[in-house]
């Protein structure tokens, strides 16, 4: 499974999307365009990350450009495993 898989597999179960999860691609805008992504949703999207990814994100590496896709979160991911490795 890539990024994207366990990215969107996360926010599926986050949001409770239910089948919508399969149609969010790199590009689905998530601050602003999903209803359900809250402020409360952030957190637990972070929290799940973490888990999934076994990593850690500071709060230096949020900003509202990492939550603009779902891309961008994928990136930050990416971005901390290599760091990781």
């Amino acid at each position: 499974m890539t990024t994207l898989d366990h990215v969107k597999g996360l926010l599926g179960e986050v949001l409770q999307l239910g089948p919508r999860a399969e149609t969010l691609t790199a590009d689905t805008p998530l601050l602003g365009s999903l209803p359900e992504f809250d402020s409360m949703a952030v957190a637990t999207v972070i929290a799940g990350l973490e888990d999934r990814f076994d990593i850690v994100i500071e709060d230096d590496d949020l900003s509202v450009e990492v939550f603009e896709t779902v891309g961008s979160l994928c990136a930050l991911v990416d971005d901390k495993l290599h760091e990781a490795a």
